[in-house]
């Protein structure tokens, strides 16, 4: 019997007998069709250990299942309806949540209206003032706030600030004006 690549094949007249004078194993087998593969992948049933595909951690309305981008735009929100309640003319501003402030001083989301900013301190939000068919625009930075503060309570009450002095700032007024509690801990 001769070896190769791990497949015996016998020798003898016997083994002519059931191939072709000239057909080997290796041949006969790599010469069979491959069945085709399906146009659309079967979903999975189960992981690559065998076991079942796991769940969701959490149910969707708990706030552990929602993003920190999600949760932040939510303090915002949050934030800008409290103010809302007192000045209803906040309605016609669009207030954004960006990631990171961009060197050249304007936002991708924002446009190229907000001051550019230096090595000294990195924005924590900006303003765009109202053009022609654009409302005016908040801008708050989700990242330099997020690395400011260490907990929810804390974060929340920073961008409450933010959101004070910019719609301030949008307003001409004082943030105290639009926010008595301002400043307040």
């Amino acid at each position: 019997m001769r070896v190769a690549a791990g497949i015996r094949e016998p020798r003898g007249p016997s083994a002519d007998r059931h191939r072709g004078p000239r057909e080997d194993y290796a041949s006969s087998v790599m010469d069979s069709p491959v069945p085709p593969r399906a146009a659309e992948p079967r979903p999975r049933r189960r992981d690559r250990h065998g076991r079942g595909m796991r769940g969701p951690v959490a149910p969707p309305q708990v706030p552990l299942a929602a993003s920190r981008a999600e949760a932040f735009a939510d303090l915002v929100q949050d934030s800008v309806e409290r103010l809302e309640r007192r000045w209803p003319q906040l309605a016609d501003i669009d207030f954004l949540v960006v990631e990171v402030p961009r060197l050249d001083g304007g936002s991708a989301a924002a446009g190229p209206d907000l001051v550019a900013w230096g090595e000294d301190a990195v924005p924590l939000g900006g303003t765009i003032p109202a053009r022609e068919g654009r409302p005016a625009r908040v801008v708050v930075y989700r990242r330099p706030v997020e690395i400011r503060t260490k907990g929810r309570d804390e974060r929340a009450a920073l961008v409450h600030e933010i959101v004070v002095e910019q719609v301030a700032e949008l307003l001409g007024l004082t943030p105290e004006t639009v926010d008595p509690r301002y400043g307040e801990d």
